[in-house]
C-alpha cells in the first residue's frame, strides 16, 4: 500500500478504501474556510479599538474576504476539474494559509484587507475542490451520506469560528484569530497528499476563460454594490458596479448560450431541481448569516458576554445542525427533496421571525429557540440541497458544480449581512435619534448613532464628564439599548418576510418527487449522450 495515494479516482476500479478518511481532510479545510468568516464576527471589537477602524474599515476587513470568494469560486473550480482537484486542493490551502499569516502580523487596515483578499482567494480554490474531490471519491450509494457529513461541517464552523477565537482572545490580540488558521490548513495540506486521490476531469475540453472572466465581473460587481450600497450610500461606485453586474450577467449568459463549451451551462436553470436547490441555499445563509451577525452583537454589546462566553452560546446552532443532518439521512432518501428541504426552509424561517421578540429587557434565552431552529433547518435542508445540485453535473464539471453551490452559499451570506445589516443600521440610528436627538452635541451624536458600539462608547465617556455623570450615561445607555433591540426586532421582520417569499418560491419550484426523479434521470440521460457523443 502506498503512503502517498497515486492512482486517479477516475482509474479506479472500486472505491477508494480510504475514502472516509479523505472525507475528513476535506471537512477540515471546509472548517476553516467559513470560520475566517464566522471567527471575525467576535474579533471585530478589538480589531476596531485597537486599528481604529471606522464602520467603513471594518465592513471591509470583513467583506474583503467574501468579494474574490465569491467571485473566484465559479472559475476555479473548473481550473481543478482541468488539472488537478488535489493540486487545487493543496494550493488553495498554502495560499489561504499565507493570507493568515499576513493577517496575523500586520497592523495597518489596508494591509488587512489585503490579507483577508488573499484569504478569499485561497478560500475560492478550496472551498470547490472539496466538494468536487468528495462526489468524485465516493460512489453514488454513499454520496449523500458524505454531502451530509461536509453540510454539517458548515454548520458547526459558524458556530466554531467565533468559540475558538473568543478562546484566543482571552489571552491574546486579534492577529491570533489570523494565525490559528495556519496549522490547520498545513494539516489539511499533509492530510490531502496522504489520504486524498488525484483526480480530474477526463476528456474536458477548452476552459471558457471568457465565460470565466464574465462570471468573476458579474459576481464581483454584484457583492460589492451589495456591500458597499446598502451601508454606506447608492454613490458613483456602487451604482457603477450594479449596473457592471447587470450588463456583465446578460453577457455572461448569452455567452453561455452559444459556446460550445461554457463555463456554466445556463440551461440548467430550466431544471427545476437544480434552480430550486440553488435558491434554497441561497436563502438558507441569507436569514443565517444575517441572523448571527445581529445576534451575535446583541450578546456581546447589550448583554455584555465577551467574545468566548458569545462563542460556547452559539454551539447549541451547532449541536442543532448535527441533529437535522442526522434526521435528513433518514428522511430525504424516504419523503424527497421537496418536502425536506421546504420543511426546513420553513422552520428556518419561523427562526427569523422569532427574533421579532427581542427587546432592550432580553437575555440569551430568547435567542436560543432562533439559534437551535436556524440549525436544525440547515442540516435538515443543505445536505439534500447539494446533493441535488451536484448530481445535475456530469463527472467532468464537479468542479464546476462545486463552484456554483458555493458561489449560490456565499452570495446568500453576504447579501444576507450587508442587506439585512444595512437595515439593522438605518433602524437603530432612527431609534437612536428619537429616543435623545437634540441631548447631545452633534459630533457624539454622529457617534452613538454609526453603531450600538460607537453609541456604548460615548456613554462610557458621558460618565467620566463631569457635566454628564452616571445618571445622564445610564440613560444614554438604556437608549442604545433599546434602539438596537428594536432594530433587532424590525429587521427581523424584513429578513422573516424575505425568508418566507424565498420559501414560497423553492416549494413552487422544486418539483415533487416522482417527477423530480424522473427529471434527474433524464439529465443523467442526456450528460451520458453527450459524452458519448
Amino acid at each position: 500500500m502506498p503512503l502517498f495515494p497515486n492512482t486517479p479516482v477516475e482509474k479506479m476500479t472500486e472505491p477508494y478504501h480510504r475514502r472516509w478518511w479523505a472525507l475528513l481532510v476535506l471537512c477540515l479545510s471546509l472548517l476553516i474556510v467559513v470560520m475566517a468568516n464566522t471567527s471575525l464576527i467576535v474579533a471585530a471589537p478589538d480589531m476596531t479599538r485597537d486599528l481604529g477602524l471606522s464602520s467603513s474599515d471594518l465592513q471591509w476587513v470583513i467583506d474583503g474576504y467574501t468579494v474574490p470568494y465569491a467571485a473566484l469560486m465559479l472559475v476555479l473550480g473548473a481550473i481543478g476539474d482541468k488539472y488537478s482537484r488535489r493540486g487545487a486542493l493543496v494550493l488553495g490551502l498554502l495560499i489561504f494559509a499565507g493570507g493568515a499569516v499576513m493577517g496575523g502580523l500586520v497592523d495597518e487596515t489596508n494591509l488587512v484587507i489585503t490579507a483577508r483578499a488573499v484569504m478569499g482567494v485561497g478560500a475560492a480554490v478550496v472551498m470547490p475542490a472539496t466538494l468536487s474531490l468528495l462526489v468524485a471519491i465516493f460512489p453514488r450509494a454513499e454520496r449523500a451520506k458524505a454531502i451530509t457529513a461536509w453540510s454539517a461541517t458548515s454548520g458547526l464552523a459558524i458556530a466554531a469560528g467565533p468559540l475558538s477565537a473568543g478562546w484566543l482572545l482571552e489571552n491574546h490580540a486579534w492577529g491570533s484569530t489570523f494565525l490559528m488558521n495556519v496549522p490547520i490548513a498545513v494539516l489539511g495540506v499533509v492530510g490531502a497528499l496522504l489520504l486524498v486521490p488525484p483526480s480530474k476531469a477526463e476528456g474536458m475540453g477548452r476552459i471558457d476563460y471568457v465565460g470565466g472572466l464574465l462570471s468573476i465581473v458579474s459576481v464581483g460587481s454584484l457583492v460589492y454594490a451589495t456591500i458597499e450600497g446598502p451601508h454606506f450610500g447608492w454613490g458613483v461606485g456602487p451604482v457603477t458596479a450594479a449596473v457592471v453586474a447587470g450588463v456583465g450577467l446578460l453577457a455572461f449568459v448569452a455567452w453561455e448560450l452559444k459556446h460550445p463549451n461554457p463555463m456554466l451551462n445556463v440551461r440548467k436553470f430550466t431544471e427545476r431541481p437544480f434552480t430550486g436547490s440553488m435558491m434554497a441555499v441561497l436563502f438558507f445563509f441569507f436569514g443565517t448569516f444575517g441572523s448571527i451577525y445581529y445576534s451575535t452583537q446583541f450578546l456581546q454589546f447589550v448583554l455584555g458576554y465577551d467574545a468566548l462566553e458569545t462563542g460556547i452560546r452559539l454551539l447549541p446552532l451547532a449541536g442543532a445542525v448535527f441533529i437535522g443532518a442526522a434526521v435528513t439521512g433518514k428522511l430525504a432518501p424516504k419523503l424527497g427533496v421537496k418536502l425536506v428541504v421546504g420543511t426546513g426552509m420553513v422552520i428556518g424561517t419561523v427562526g427569523v421571525f422569532l427574533l421579532t421578540r427581542i427587546e432592550s429587557g432580553s437575555t440569551y434565552t430568547d435567542f436560543l429557540a432562533p439559534l437551535l431552529l436556524l440549525g436544525f433547518a440547515i442540516g435538515l435542508s443543505l445536505s439534500p440541497a447539494t446533493d441535488t445540485i451536484m448530481g445535475s453535473f456530469p463527472e467532468d464539471e464537479l468542479g464546476v458544480g462545486g463552484g456554483a453551490n458555493d458561489t449560490a452559499l456565499e452570495l446568500g451570506a453576504s447579501l444576507g449581512i450587508a442587506i439585512l445589516g444595512s437595515l439593522l443600521a438605518t433602524s437603530y440610528k432612527d431609534k437612536l435619534t428619537d429616543l435623545v436627538g437634540g441631548h447631545l452635541p452633534a459630533a457624539a451624536m454622529d457617534t452613538a448613532k454609526d453603531s450600538v458600539g460607537g453609541g456604548i462608547a460615548v456613554a462610557e465617556q458621558v460618565a467620566k464628564n463631569p457635566q454628564g455623570g452616571a445618571e445622564q450615561a445610564q440613560t444614554l445607555l438604556g437608549a442604545v439599548h433599546e434602539s438596537f433591540a428594536h432594530a433587532i426586532a424590525h429587521t427581523s421582520l424584513i429578513g422573516g418576510i424575505i425568508m418566507a417569499a424565498g420559501t414560497l418560491i423553492v416549494i413552487a419550484v422544486l418539483p415533487g418527487r416522482e417527477r423530480g426523479a424522473k427529471e434527474v434521470e433524464q439529465t443523467v440521460e442526456e450528460q451520458v449522450e453527450t459524452v458519448n457523443a
